[in-house]
């Protein structure tokens, strides 16, 4: 059986956000697959991967992307499988162009658009479980049990360091 998730990027140098999401889908028990899928140097493989995902058995994609951050919109536009877009963060405009570039898709094809860079790959690997957990009650468990964790490790009151 394939993965549930797919976790692409534009290349390399997008895994040092990308693994975030990949780290956290991992911490919950949900397998992903990771690949490289250029929009714009790999087209062919972007066209094949997004219109193949559904019947590859994939449920939800998340799509990590810096600078002209086409790959997430062009992934939405060939599949019908939910698509979290990552902006990575850029060294010209710090992950703005891609953040623009991802949360300015037309109406129709929708991207969930999520944080520049860590933030971002983190939550979309969030949003990722919550859809697989509408249909699965064990995950959905695991979820909350993560969600609590996350919760009871903030203090309540601040260290005294007088």
């Amino acid at each position: 059986m394939t993965a549930p998730i797919a976790i692409i990027m534009g290349s390399q140098s997008d895994w040092d956000t990308m693994r975030h999401a990949a780290e956290t889908l991992d911490a919950l028990g949900i397998a992903a697959e990771t690949r490289i899928v250029s929009a714009h140097r790999t087209p062919d493989r972007l066209f094949a991967f997004a219109k193949g995902a559904k019947a590859t058995g994939y449920k939800v994609i998340i799509a990590g992307a810096g600078g002209a951050a086409h790959l997430p919109g062009m992934t939405a536009a060939l599949t019908e499988l939910p698509v979290f877009g990552v902006p990575v963060e850029s060294k010209t405009l710090k992950g703005l162009d891609s953040l623009y570039s991802i949360v300015q898709m037309p109406a129709g094809i929708p991207v969930g658009t999520l944080a520049i860079g860590k933030a971002g790959a983190i939550n979309a690997a969030l949003l990722a479980a919550a859809v697989l957990a509408l249909a699965d009650p064990a995950l959905s468990d695991r979820l909350a049990a993560w969600r609590k964790a996350q919760s009871d490790a903030v203090a309540e009151r601040p260290e005294d360091k007088a």
